[in-house]
């Protein structure tokens, strides 16, 4: 337990030194949201409907931006060899990486996501559902991502096969994410199954993910 709560707070300080996680997320998360206006126009009300979806989309290709980076600095520097080779399971040792890339990358996505709605004229009441179904969905995308991470970590120009692998798998979480909210603020939907759904898609993610990752990882590397 000492050594998978090592690895979770160095992977997490690793983030936020290199300025790969948090602030190069959150600024991408910003740009999306700000550039969006620009392209939809001032329509005041076609921003507050589509701006769940907005927020979405932005945190989904927000938090693809440090993927690449998961295995890549380990591999990099020979950490990732003494982790498959250490007495911790790998399985366990790549979770604990994902759990701190949530933390640096899309904790602060959820956090900042309804500072944002207001750019977007969301209505302060639907902007606390944004978020609560961006906290229950983005841990599926670093959890999805993270295979794609693992399958492409010794291959060259990794972070466009990253992209290409992941994107197609994560349209369940955006379909079902956008379903919540609008369902919360706009109806008639019943709120309910379309989040229960997305936190089934997180866990299920959760269990998985690392299970793949670490096959990944032996597969490639061998």
């Amino acid at each position: 337990m000492n050594a998978l709560l090592a690895l979770l707070l160095r992977d997490m300080r690793l983030s936020i030194r290199v300025g790969g996680g948090a602030l190069m997320g959150a600024l991408f998360f910003l740009i999306v949201v700000v550039m969006m206006p620009f392209a939809v126009g001032p329509d005041l009300n076609l921003l507050a409907r589509i701006g769940p979806a907005i927020l979405w989309l932005g945190a989904l290709l927000a938090s693809l931006l440090a993927l690449d980076r998961l295995f890549a600095v380990d591999h990099e520097d020979g950490s990732l060899d003494l982790l498959m080779m250490g007495a911790m399971p790998l399985e366990l040792a790549v979770l604990a990486k994902a759990i701190a890339h949530w933390l640096t990358t899309g904790l602060p996505l959820v956090i900042i996501a309804p500072v944002l709605g207001l750019m977007l004229n969301v209505e302060l009441k639907a902007m606390g559902v944004v978020a609560l179904t961006l906290l229950a969905g983005t841990p599926a995308l670093t959890f999805i991502g993270l295979i794609g991470a693992a399958l492409s970590v010794a291959l060259r120009r990794g972070g466009l096969l990253l992209a290409v692998l992941v994107l197609p798998l994560t349209i369940p979480v955006l379909i079902f994410g956008v379903a919540a909210a609008n369902a919360a603020i706009v109806g008639p939907a019943p709120f309910g199954p379309p989040f229960t759904i997305l936190c089934a898609l997180s866990l299920g993610s959760l269990v998985l993910g690392p299970v793949a990752a670490a096959a990944a990882l032996r597969h490639g590397l061998e």
